[in-house]
């Protein structure tokens, strides 16, 4: 197969994690026969200072014209610290979701046997963690007016849904959970939020189509707890953008690390795939950020182009990492391993496996955790 690929590292520790993903997609390359075309460019802090805006129209026009996205990371901490900022680099994500119609983001939350220590939770209550969480991502809070009133000292920000928008990452999330174990949690504040109103209406009665999946809602705040208390409870959640922005970090917490994560966003003609975690400025070229969710953000953009043996066999490469204790400094508190070692071996080993690594002894697969 044949894919032209936008590759936008943007800020902090995003052009070294991203590194190691090319490594590993040179690797399925080489191995299975593919031709994948990297174009570079620019997004976030990086593009601010070479073109004043946060998503320069070039670069648009780069992922428009390629077959996927795969993206690093945003922020910069001078911008955090300029609430005053007319421009800041958060702008030139929304805008490219916005831009690209990526109204879905899939994040799996997977807690990997060889690293069940690794989390702070007790191995009682996180073992055996495996979810995955349906986000709707071009509406809500994120993108609904905004304005400041200076005088007054106010601001107000609106969030606005429409039923369509909630339907479309509805009916994404029943068929994830109808692949998957049948259970489907939706995660609102119906007792507050007329939105939440309206997600609650519309997902109950889109339920009815299908009834072998069984549905629950629970009010954010009590989802929050519940995942902390009991993760293994819940299957695919189902919610809207701020409070999926909200429970995936939270998820990354019961893994043991947010370098852990992957996600894909997802549109009817678009696909991006990124790790969950920050630009993280302060380890920038530190060579200790950690590349495996970025590395199976490549998993998932493979399992996209339904090149599951593909995605397996970077899926396995990972495992064998967490196996042979190859990792970085997140991961296991002392590891002697930097980026550029842990994902030169991933991607070595994606060419080299030889069966005598089980995959079924972690019971791991992305293709359980996500339809795209």
């Amino acid at each position: 197969m044949q894919l032209n690929i936008a590759v936008l590292d943007g800020d902090g520790i995003g052009p070294e994690v991203v590194a190691q993903s090319i490594k590993c997609l040179r690797s399925v390359e080489d191995t299975f026969g593919h031709s994948f075309t990297f174009r570079k460019a620019a997004v976030g802090a990086t593009a601010i200072k070479k073109y004043n805006t946060a998503l320069p129209d070039k670069t648009l026009k780069v992922c428009k014209d390629s077959d996927a996205i795969l993206f690093g990371a945003i922020g910069a901490p001078e911008y955090d610290g300029d609430p005053k900022a007319k421009i800041w680099p958060e702008q030139g994500l929304l805008k490219l979701r916005k831009e690209l119609g990526l109204f879905a983001n899939i994040r799996p939350v997977k807690v990997f046997p060889a690293l069940v220590k690794q989390s702070p939770l007790a191995k009682s209550v996180v073992q055996n963690t495996d979810l995955v969480i349906y986000r709707e991502l071009s509406g809500g809070i994120y993108y609904g007016d905004k304005n400041i009133d200076h005088k007054a000292n106010s601001a107000t920000d609106t969030c606005t849904y429409t039923e369509s928008e909630i339907s479309r990452i509805a009916h994404l999330a029943f068929k994830a959970a109808k692949a998957r174990r049948k259970k489907l949690t939706l995660v609102d504040k119906a007792n507050v939020l007329e939105t939440s109103r309206l997600w609650r209406r519309t997902v109950l009665e889109i339920a009815k189509s299908y009834p072998e999946v069984t549905l629950n809602a629970l009010f954010i705040d009590n989802a929050a707890v519940q995942m902390i208390l009991n993760p293994t409870q819940f299957d695919v959640i189902l919610t809207d953008n701020m409070f999926g922005d909200i429970l995936s970090d939270q998820g990354s917490v019961i893994a043991g690390s947010i370098g852990l994560l992957p996600s894909a966003s997802v549109g009817n003609e678009y696909a991006m795939f990124e790790p969950i975690h920050g630009s993280y400025p302060n380890a920038k070229g530190s060579n200790i950020a950690n590349p495996v969710a970025s590395i199976l953000s490549v998993a998932m953009l493979l399992q996209h182009f339904k090149m599951d043996e593909e995605s397996d066999a970077v899926i396995a490469a990972v495992l064998k990492s967490f196996s042979k204790k190859i990792v970085t400094p997140d991961i296991m508190g002392s590891s002697k391993y930097g980026t550029n070692y842990v994902g030169d071996f991933i991607a070595d080993n994606i060419m080299e496996l030889d069966g005598s690594f089980n995959m079924n002894d972690e019971n791991i697969g992305l293709g359980n955790s996500t339809i795209i």
